[in-house]
């Protein structure tokens, strides 16, 4: 295992992480890339396992040349560059960086050069955001389990797997969860600084990130006027996650107007605490709704909005789906830019609520994998209904189904649908497995 220094003094074990294969073959190719995620993610670490140089953008006496001048500051540390990329941390605290990054990509850096990370997504899609083809982009997330108990680099093929027809072959771990061990690991969450620690320290945590999220995070990007307001509305969202809410309901439970909702929400998802999941659409079918799933990012940090422990979430009927969606979300999220083929997340549901697919998985040769997600151990056919329907509409672009449970075994409920344990998720091929 590699091993870090993290905190000037010490060396602590790096944990490997989904991102690190991709982001070695990035800047063995490209001049610059972007690790963009929320904040404590593991953003940082992950950069400076390869860094050479590191700037950190929020700290004031590192920051001042380049506010000073951006463009002078960089050339200096680029020539001082040894085989590690330049290192800029949290990048959108001084954005005038970004047209240095740009200038020494058009004049020629070579691949690895450039290395930035930011926590705030909202300066990615303005006008006037510099690193369109010159910056790759790579998302991270916080940790899945998969990475939490990976002694190497973490490898998965749940989704290829799937996409291949063959989810009877997906590699489980030797010891399934029960649905009591899933909600423990919700409520954990992934966040790296309290994965390891006990729930009361992961509280204390967690509910500190909260409080840094209304009182400073949130106010850098848009005026808040009413902290309590957006900790109220926090809640409601969480409430509701993996589930469909009006802005109205949302706006009644936070005691707050619609239009605030909205925008504060918009901070939200641009701080990736809050992720939208878009409706799927067809010609096929008729009927879709097309308004967005809501999810908190993180299961950990649903919990604490909520107030509740693993206890409490299992003594919750109208808790306890939302909190295992919300979950599963969590340790797919990762998977969906570094499987092969790659492939983008839906939902579905007719606007009679007779049919909904929970996950819809689309590749880019426009085939259909369908998801759901139950609280059981003996998954049947019945659980399978809509996936059989959806599987019915799509004909040859229905790829396969699955009925994620919390049994131990995967096994046929019909023609490519499969009951498969959620645990499939953090499954890591076997030696032979990938040699076969």
């Amino acid at each position: 295992m590699d091993m870090t220094r993290v905190d000037g003094r010490s060396m602590v074990p790096y944990l490997p992480r989904l991102v690190d294969a991709q982001l070695d073959h990035i800047l063995a190719t490209f001049p610059a890339a972007l690790v963009l995620g929320p904040r404590a993610s593991g953003k940082t670490t992950t950069a400076r396992r390869i860094a050479s140089d590191v700037i950190e953008l929020d700290d004031p006496p590192q920051a001042a040349p380049f506010r000073a001048d951006a463009g002078a500051a960089l050339r200096a540390r680029l020539q001082r560059r040894t085989t590690g990329p330049v290192l800029l941390d949290e990048w959108q605290a001084v954005p005038e960086v970004l047209n240095a990054v740009k200038r020494a990509v058009d004049q020629g850096a070579e691949p690895g050069s450039l290395l930035l990370t930011g926590s705030v997504r909202a300066s990615l899609t303005s006008a006037s955001w510099a690193g369109t083809g010159r910056v790759i982009q790579v998302d991270m997330h916080p940790m899945s389990v998969l990475e939490q108990r990976a002694r190497a680099q973490p490898r998965c093929e749940f989704v290829a797997r799937l996409f291949a027809g063959e989810a009877t072959e997906l590699p489980l771990p030797p010891e399934p969860p029960n649905l009591a061990g899933y909600v423990e690991l919700a409520v954990r969450g992934g966040y790296p600084p309290v994965v390891k620690l006990d729930d009361e320290a992961r509280g204390t945590w967690l509910r500190s990130y909260v409080e840094q999220l209304v009182l400073r995070d949130a106010p850098e990007l848009g005026e808040i006027r009413d902290p309590a307001g957006l900790r109220r509305l926090l809640r409601a969202i969480a409430e509701h996650t993996a589930g469909l809410v009006a802005d109205t309901e949302l706006a009644a439970a936070a005691d707050i107007n619609v239009k605030t909702v909205r925008r504060q929400e918009r901070l939200l998802e641009d701080l990736r605490i809050v992720e939208a999941l878009p409706p799927w659409h067809s010609n096929r079918l008729s009927r879709l709704i097309k308004t967005p799933k809501r999810y908190v990012v993180d299961p950990g940090l649903a919990a604490v909005l909520l107030g509740i422990d693993a206890v409490a979430a299992m003594s919750r009927g109208d808790i306890l789906g939302r909190m295992l969606d919300t979950f599963v979300l969590a340790q797919l999220r990762p998977l969906l830019s570094l499987d092969a083929p790659p492939a983008r997340a839906y939902h579905l549901r007719q606007h009679d609520g007779r049919r909904e697919v929970d996950v819809v998985l689309e590749a880019a040769d426009g085939r259909i994998v369908g998801l759901e997600i139950k609280a059981t151990a003996a998954p049947t056919r019945d659980d399978a209904r809509h996936l059989m329907w959806l599987r019915d509409q799509l004909g040859d672009r229905f790829a396969a189904g699955a009925v994620l449970n919390t049994g131990r075994w995967a096994f046929p409920l019909g023609e490519r649908i499969t009951a498969v344990p959620i645990a499939a998720l953090w499954g890591e091929p076997s030696q032979h497995q990938t040699s076969a």
